[in-house]
């Protein structure tokens, strides 16, 4: 699977181990920056990740900001694309099993990297349940119609 990565300055500091911890699981990542830890604006790497994803030149993206909500709302704004801010593994689950999430978008700021690690495992791992989901993923990516 290839996986877009990126962060902000505040997820710099987790991005490089997301990344080994990506190809260590035997999936390629690509990081799509920024290069140092100096003051981003987050907008500018989460949309490349999400059209990145939406275009299929990635499977899957994971993006990094301080609480990963900046990030999660501004990839979702890509049509094609379900991006979801998660801080637990359960969560990362669901996301995958119920709703069919491409994006994940971590906190750099709240979450342990090793907390981060697993909910990367799970979202690269789950599958989606299909079924009654598949109906309700429908009715969401039917907004991106308007």
């Amino acid at each position: 699977m290839r996986v877009a990565v990126a962060s902000d300055h505040a997820g710099f500091c987790q991005k490089a181990q997301v990344i080994d911890f990506i190809n260590s699981l035997g999936h390629e990542a690509i990081d799509l920056g920024p290069a140092t830890d100096d003051r981003v604006d987050y907008p500018d790497y989460a949309d490349p990740v999400a059209r990145g994803v939406a275009d299929g030149t990635y499977d899957r993206g994971v993006l990094i900001c301080g609480t990963g909500i900046g990030m999660a709302m501004t990839a979702d704004k890509v049509p094609g694309i379900r991006a979801v801010a998660i801080q637990t593994p359960g969560f990362a689950e669901l996301c995958r099993e119920h709703n069919d999430a491409n994006v994940i978008c971590l906190s750099g700021r709240f979450v342990d990297p090793t907390t981060n690690d697993e909910i990367v495992k799970i979202f690269l791992e789950q599958p989606f349940g299909g079924g009654r989901h598949a109906q309700r993923v429908e009715k969401i990516m039917r907004e991106d119609e308007r």
